[in-house]
Parts: C-alpha cells; sequence; structure tokens
C-alpha cells in the first residue's frame, strides 16, 4: 500500500471574513468535521495544494494539528472562480473501524475488436459508482477492460467490473457503462447539402445583382 500523504495544520482563530487576511500570507483556513465537533485550522498553502493534488477526494490524508493525527478525505473544496487558487477546504474525519459511502471514478481501458472499430466507437457513459467500504480500502479509480467487445451490441454493465476487495456496491448492478456508437455517414450528405445550398443561395445573388444593374442603366436612359 502506498504511503498515505500527510500534512501539517495549526488551530486557527481568525474566522470569517478575517480569513481573506490569511490567505494573503499564503495561509489557507479549512474545517475538519465528522467524529466531533468542527475543528477550524489552517494550513501553508503549498505543502496543502501538494496533498490535495496527490489525494484527490478518495485517499485518506493525514493531518498533524496540535500533537494529533486526524485521517482524513476532503470532501469540499473551494477554489478562486478564475485563477483556481485553493480558497478553504473542508475535511471529513473518518473511523477507520467504520464503513464510509464514495464514488469511485471508473476508467476505461484497452482497445474493441478491429471490426468494431471500423463501424464506430465505443462510448463510456457512466463515468463513476458509488460503493461502501472500509476507509482503509479506498481507492482512488477502477479500470475495466473493453477488448473483449466485438459486436455493437455489447455492452458493459456495472456488474461485469471487477471490485477491489473490501469494497461492496451501491450503484444500480444493471445500470450501463457504455455504449456504441456508429460512424455518420450521413455526415458527409448534410455537408453536400449545404454546399448545395450556399451555392444556389450565390446564384440568386448574382441574379439580383443584374437585376439592379439593369434597372439602373434603364434609370439612367431616361435622364
Amino acid at each position: 500500500m502506498a504511503e498515505r500523504v500527510t500534512v501539517d495544520a495549526e488551530q486557527r482563530t481568525v474566522l470569517g471574513k478575517k480569513s481573506s487576511q490569511l490567505r494573503r500570507a499564503g495561509i489557507i483556513p479549512a474545517v475538519v468535521y465528522g467524529q466531533s465537533e468542527p475543528l477550524h485550522i489552517q494550513m501553508h498553502r503549498t505543502p496543502l495544494r501538494r496533498a490535495l493534488r496527490q489525494a484527490g477526494s478518495n485517499e485518506l490524508i493525514d493531518i498533524n494539528v496540535g500533537g494529533k493525527k486526524l485521517t482524513v478525505l476532503a470532501r469540499e473544496i473551494q477554489q478562486h472562480p478564475t485563477r483556481g487558487d485553493v480558497l478553504h477546504v473542508d475535511f471529513f474525519e473518518v473511523n477507520m473501524r467504520e464503513t464510509i459511502i464514495a464514488e469511485i471514478s471508473l476508467v476505461m481501458v484497452g482497445e474493441p475488436a478491429d471490426e468494431l472499430r471500423e463501424l464506430g466507437q465505443v462510448t463510456q457513459i457512466l463515468h463513476g459508482v458509488e460503493v461502501e467500504c472500509l476507509p482503509g480500502d479506498l481507492v482512488s479509480e477502477i479500470e475495466f477492460d473493453i477488448s473483449h467487445l466485438s459486436s455493437p451490441d455489447d455492452i458493459v454493465y456495472v456488474h461485469e467490473i471487477q471490485l477491489p476487495e473490501g469494497l461492496s456496491l451501491i450503484t444500480d448492478p444493471e445500470a450501463t457503462v457504455t455504449s456504441f456508437d456508429y460512424f455518420r455517414e450521413e455526415e458527409e450528405e448534410e455537408e453536400e447539402e449545404e454546399d448545395l445550398l450556399f451555392a444556389t443561395a450565390a446564384d440568386d445573388v448574382e441574379v439580383i445583382g443584374r437585376g439592379r444593374d439593369e434597372e439602373d442603366e434603364e434609370f439612367e436612359d431616361e435622364e
């Protein structure tokens, strides 16, 4: 098992709108909830961003604060709408002996049969499944292989995906994960129709233009 991500923190006394003072100093406010009363903490921006990048939302993080270790999941990360800077983080403290519910990303791997690729493409339509497990059994993603698909009628269902040990499925096992999209031959026909319409419209403009020229000549003759 990979080494757990760890980050140091301090208890926070600056709350509310005054938290902007912390951000200007490179310190990010956060809160830990879940097992006891909410604990307001603060962390330096760089190590926090590194921890969030490594752990994402489904890997455990150990926060060291006041000589105590809290094992948490990042549940809500508030970011600046344009710069993307982390503004605030909500952490959920877990009990390693109690199950939790989490959504795990699905990652499609492999290539379908050659004859299938000639007809169209396999599209992933379900990108995550909900599971129940102990915090220590969490994974960041689950891969599923599509190399066995050989017909447009072949579909991957949730129950066909092999879950890692310790994970219990909550999502409907009959939910479809993939679909098949044929290459559309009519796209070329549509382009040809658009070209024809454009050519027709151009001809109309030329006819109108000639008509106006003739009218101008007649008017000049009358003068």
